[in-house]
């Protein structure tokens, strides 16, 4: 009897690793009336109490992937004055004119379904769930003792290669980290990541000759960055870039860089909402210039402190990114990248190291794919640091060693998702008034990810999952203690 009751129990774990919590609830039902077993039943008997929180989880992402397509639908992308991306979506007889009333330009439903049916849900040389790398082309490298802000040359980029090198078991990707001076071109910055390191890699293209680009093409291990839209208008000198890069067949990683409040909606949903429909609409001019052209989600949704600056050590940053991965890990199935596991600290201090070693952790603990920005990254990713890159390798080579030996019966972890049903009105308000930051919807929404946090530190307080791996959210709880 004990042995049906495990594999009801491992079953029960199954499902909820696919999202199906409807059919997980299901099976701890079942459990909880003919299971006699003190232990199994109280393990069947916790994971039951989650169950309602996770089913309200997924179904709030569903809402997200359908008001985003109902953004390009009844809003619609500020695209009439860039004739370029006018053009393609005319001759696709994508743009719907029967929406009179959409205040911007909206495309029809049955073309925004036919692009993303076209859009492959695995990438070659996928590196796996929970994977963390480094990214984000920070403009300066950090040198010790030496405070003068410059960016990386081509023998500091030679030390970043060999470090990489030597921390290849735990770096999943390698996304460019630092910005290069004249000393060495970004191709040859390729060139020299090309031959050093084995896993998926990333560097953006905008700026490459088309000739540097083709170096791209056909290889399954590198990923191209590229954006094209940011508060629903496109960024006018990224058009063609980002048509290049779709043209050549490269894998685009698909960039988004908003920021709550100041570039997007200001509550999580509507926050989530916008960014997702951004993407959304990159994939489609992807797809239309490229049909099954791989594009990953790169939604990177970030805050700002008081001052302006990213505030990279907030726990609400790692929690609107994780809730971010959830949306395509659960629903969309989109391979999805997102941004994490760093600081807000500019100088390499043991907080600076712990504050993205917490982050990462979280970041797992949720369930993430990609994570670029985890490794090196210092003052919300203004600075590359060597030296906090090993330590950073180090942290992570520690936490994986746990987290392999801890017990995977505590299923899915809630991350009780703020619901906001005014989220698409938020959104058409920025569209009237031109920014988020005039909106009467940002005013009602100042602290919505404080209110957020505040209510999954109270869950971590009632319950705890993975108690071997400290995090940010449990770090947070022990600091108020």
């Amino acid at each position: 009897m004990n042995n049906q009751a495990d594999e009801a129990f491992a079953k029960g774990i199954f499902l909820e690793k696919k999202a199906e919590f409807e059919k997980a609830k299901a099976v701890y039902a079942d459990m909880l009336k003919y299971v006699t077993d003190e232990d199994i039943l109280k393990k069947a008997s916790s994971r039951m109490e989650d169950m309602d929180d996770l089913i309200a989880e997924r179904q709030l992402y569903e809402r997200i992937d359908e008001n985003a397509k109902q953004v390009l639908t009844e809003t619609g992308m500020n695209i009439a004055g860039t004739l370029t991306i006018m053009d393609i979506l005319l001759e696709a007889d994508a743009v719907d004119f029967d929406k009179e009333t959409a205040p911007l330009i909206p495309l029809k439903r049955d073309y925004i379904d036919h692009c993303l049916e076209q859009t492959p849900r695995r990438i070659s040389a996928d590196p796996g769930l929970n994977t963390f790398g480094t990214g984000s082309t920070s403009p300066f490298l950090k040198r010790a003792g030496d405070e003068e802000l410059r960016p990386a040359n081509r023998e500091e980029y030679g030390k970043i290669i060999r470090a990489v090198d030597d921390n290849q078991d735990v770096l999943g990707i390698f996304s460019l980290p630092v910005a290069c001076d004249r000393s060495i071109s970004l191709i040859e910055a390729a060139k020299l990541m090309e031959k050093n390191y084995q896993g998926i890699k990333m560097i953006p293209t905008n700026t490459m000759s088309d000739a540097e680009v083709a170096f791209f093409k056909d290889k399954e291990n590198w990923i191209d960055g590229t954006s094209l839209i940011s508060t629903l208008t496109p960024m006018n000198n990224m058009v063609e870039p980002f048509m290049r890069s779709a043209l050549a067949g490269n894998n685009l990683l698909l960039i988004d860089q908003s920021i709550a409040g100041v570039s997007g909606a200001a509550s999580p949903e509507s926050f989530l909402t916008q960014i997702h429909a951004q993407v959304l609409f990159m994939i489609v001019i992807a797809q239309t210039l490229n049909p099954g052209v791989t594009c990953i989600h790169c939604g990177i949704p970030s805050l700002a402190e008081a001052g302006g600056n990213l505030s990279y050590s907030s726990p609400c940053q790692t929690l609107i990114n994780a809730a971010l991965a959830r949306v395509n890990t659960w629903i969309t199935g989109l391979p999805s990248a997102q941004t994490g596991g760093s600081t807000s600290l500019t100088e390499l201090t043991t907080q600076a190291v712990a504050d993205s070693e917490l982050s990462r952790n979280a970041l797992r603990k949720y369930g993430v794919h990609i994570v670029r920005h985890a490794m090196g990254a210092l003052g919300s990713l203004n600075f590359f640091s060597i030296e906090k890159f090993i330590e950073d390798c180090e942290r992570e080579r520690n936490s994986k060693k746990i987290f392999k030996t801890v017990s995977k019966d505590a299923g899915v972890i809630p991350m009780y998702f703020p619901a906001d049903d005014q989220a698409l009105a938020g959104i058409n308000e920025i569209v009237e008034k031109s920014s988020p930051k005039n909106t009467d919807h940002t005013l009602k929404n100042v602290d919505s990810f404080r209110q957020w946090e505040g209510v999954v530190r109270q869950a971590a307080k009632r319950k705890t999952y993975y108690p071997e791996l400290n995090d940010i959210i449990i770090d947070r709880i022990r600091s108020d203690a």
